[in-house]
């Protein structure tokens, strides 16, 4: 997606250090990639994870209503559940409005 179409919009940025082990999180993960572009008001999503399980994931929505929603959603529910359980050592998630973008690709 374009920067400049973010502008105006939501960022959720959720951070995170994962446990050894997969215990079910890369096909939970893809599965909530597929339900979230499902939901009404997303717009994207940008993610990358370290070798030492330190990763950072950044969903894009169209307003605050589409986030509550998202939250809301049942398996998103107990996606997050399982997760302070079983996938993550730590987490933290911050949600910040998009105030200007930009875009860079070498030619």
């Amino acid at each position: 997606m374009q920067a400049d179409k973010l502008v105006g919009h939501y960022a959720v940025i959720f951070v995170s250090q994962r446990r050894d082990g997969d215990h079910g999180y890369g096909e939970t993960a893809a599965r909530m990639v597929e339900l979230a572009a499902q939901q009404d008001g997303y717009l994207g999503i940008a993610s990358s994870r370290d070798g030492n399980g330190f990763g950072i994931t950044v969903s894009y929505w169209r307003d605050l209503e589409a986030i509550k929603q998202w939250r809301e959603q049942v398996e998103h529910q107990a996606a997050r559940e399982r997760g302070r359980r079983d996938w993550y050592q730590s987490m933290q998630l911050q949600i910040a409005k998009i105030e200007r973008a930009y875009d860079f690709t070498a030619q």
